[in-house]
């Protein structure tokens, strides 16, 4: 008799893990729950009029593979795409000021464009090269990732170059943001040379090493299909599908019932038993189905971000940008609620109809309230405020679109790595083949996503 598994959720974890699963073991039964009625979970295109618009994650890094290689794998490699590299940049001090060249996640590893920057000062410079003589900093699990980048780079370089770029990746206040949950890979440069400066200096070296292998590479950072993200989820749930995967739409999952040898997962009007289960969803789902347990008790006190992408497309006659690149991201000390800006008709051309220029702005801070306490309407008027910083309206837009994420970016405070490392282990000696996975433990790319999926469900396989 064949075994079975079910997997909550048909975000991207969950249809990928349902992918691994037939890959290895083809005679698994699989069942995916998911209680929306579509699959993608924060994934969703807009496809109307000729334009291609990501109105959850905008696309993916490059260089973890798995997702690239999942992607050819269901036929899609002739439509992924990379990004035009172009100019990034920083708004602090009231003005746009370009990332300087050679920084990796702003900690220079080329003196010249940082000795020229007018981002830091003179001051700032100097003590940025104190890193250089530094030894490494002593912790004993963990640290934050402002304290770590104050006492190697100092505050300006912090505040004006590393906090814009990592802060809002994660949503968290840089000052609360674990470094060992989120970069642990430059406390390991930082120990491995003796200085930051000098560890980015042979990431870099090591990243051109790699391109040289493959001459004929796009050189962008970040890949995306040519009709969107949604089209990898729509080819890789009919690819499980085809192998025989029961995907069950609107279908609400109430509680996981734990017995000797199997699980009984609950739903409205009946239920059915699993000798394996995958969890995907965030913890504001799952936590309904293990606040019984004192050991998930983190999960209760982890605050989450809402944010939301405000979508803006208009004539190229109705909107002067001068600035040649692909976006840019925001100092917390400028007065601006947005965080971040793609001019995605430049870094994605695919994306917006000739004539047309398509914006991408991000609204959402840790601890702030905009996006809750304001309608569709007033989020558009204040993004277009804060935006006339940078770029001059003389029109309209021809259409807008606002779309919420309500606790969507949970945060990843000092310790988190700890706690989830216990509560994993906790698992597995309490629940066998059973595993949760996604961004409340450790997950936010979406390669991320997939990785932990496959790791999760090889556990599983394994213990079947």
């Amino acid at each position: 008799m064949s075994k079975r598994i079910a997997i909550i959720g048909a975000g991207i974890t969950g249809l990928s893990s349902a992918y691994f699963i037939k890959k290895q073991d083809p005679s698994v039964e699989v069942t995916i729950f998911e209680a929306s009625n579509r699959p993608g979970g924060k994934i969703q295109t807009y496809r109307e009029d000729g334009y291609t618009i990501e109105l959850g994650p905008e696309s993916y890094l490059g260089r973890k593979t798995i997702m690239t290689d999942l992607a050819k794998d269901i036929g899609l490699e002739n439509d992924l795409i990379t990004n035009t590299t172009g100019q990034s940049y920083i708004f602090a001090k009231n003005k746009l000021y370009p990332i300087p060249g050679g920084s990796i996640m702003g900690i220079p590893t080329d003196i010249k464009p940082f000795i020229k920057t007018k981002l830091i000062s003179p001051l700032g410079k100097l003590r940025a090269g104190l890193d250089l003589f530094k030894k490494p900093i002593e912790i004993e699990d963990d640290i934050s990732v402002g304290d770590f980048f104050r006492q190697r780079l100092g505050d300006e370089v912090l505040e004006n170059l590393i906090e814009p770029l990592m802060g809002g990746i994660y949503g968290t206040n840089i000052d609360d943001l674990s470094l060992m949950s989120t970069f642990p890979n430059f406390k390991e440069k930082e120990e491995q040379f003796g200085s930051l400066i000098k560890g980015m200096k042979d990431e870099k070296e090591q990243r051109v090493k790699r391109r040289q292998l493959y001459p004929g590479a796009p050189k962008g950072q970040f890949k995306q299909f040519r009709h969107g993200l949604s089209s990898f989820i729509e080819a890789l749930a009919k690819d499980v599908q085809n192998k025989g995967v029961n995907i069950r739409y609107n279908t609400t999952v109430n509680d996981i019932k734990v017995y000797q040898k199997d699980y009984e997962i609950v739903l409205d009007n009946e239920s059915e038993r699993f000798e394996g289960v995958l969890v995907t969803t965030p913890q504001q789902v799952f936590m309904k189905w293990f606040n019984h347990d004192p050991a998930f008790d983190y999960f209760n006190n982890m605050d989450s971000t809402t944010v939301a992408t405000v979508v803006m497309a208009f004539d190229d006659k109705n909107i002067e940008n001068t600035y040649d690149g692909t976006g840019f991201v925001i100092a917390r000390t400028s007065k601006t609620d947005i965080t971040a800006c793609t001019w995605t008709s430049k870094k994605w051309p695919f994306t917006t109809p000739e004539g047309k220029v398509l914006i991408r702005a991000y609204v959402g801070k840790p601890g702030d309230t905009v996006v809750d306490d304001h309608t569709d309407d007033e989020i558009v008027s204040i993004v277009r405020r804060d935006l006339s910083q940078m770029m001059t309206f003389k029109g309209d837009p021809d259409f807008t679109i606002v779309n919420r994420l309500p606790k969507s970016m949970p945060q990843y405070h000092v310790g988190h790595i700890k706690n989830i490392k216990a509560i994993q282990q906790h698992i597995k000696n309490t629940y066998p083949r059973l595993r949760i996975t996604g961004a409340p433990f450790e997950a936010v790319g979406l390669p991320d996503c997939i990785q932990q999926g496959k790791n999760a469900i090889e556990e599983i396989l394994e213990e079947l």
